[in-house]
């Protein structure tokens, strides 16, 4: 999962120096959701709003799933 991680981080550095938003969002999501099953809600947490808010910011249909994460993370925490 580590190695996961890593990539996810350099691709995040990729998607924010090209400027898209939308791989950068869908990026965040991926960080939440690994953060999320190890156990470190507040680091998923963290992921996800900024995802969300690029998502609803592009009319992406893909916030209300990132919404329903952020959502069971909190209830769950």
């Amino acid at each position: 999962m580590d190695e996961a991680i890593a990539l996810f981080n350099q691709s995040l550095e990729i998607f924010e120096g090209v400027g898209d938003d939308q791989g950068k969002a869908m990026t965040l999501w991926w960080l939440g959701h690994l953060a999320e099953q190890q156990g470190e809600y507040t680091k998923a947490i963290s992921y996800l709003q900024p995802a969300l808010e690029i998502l609803q910011r592009l009319k992406s249909p893909d916030a209300e799933s990132v919404s329903a994460s952020l959502d069971r993370i909190i209830r769950n925490s």
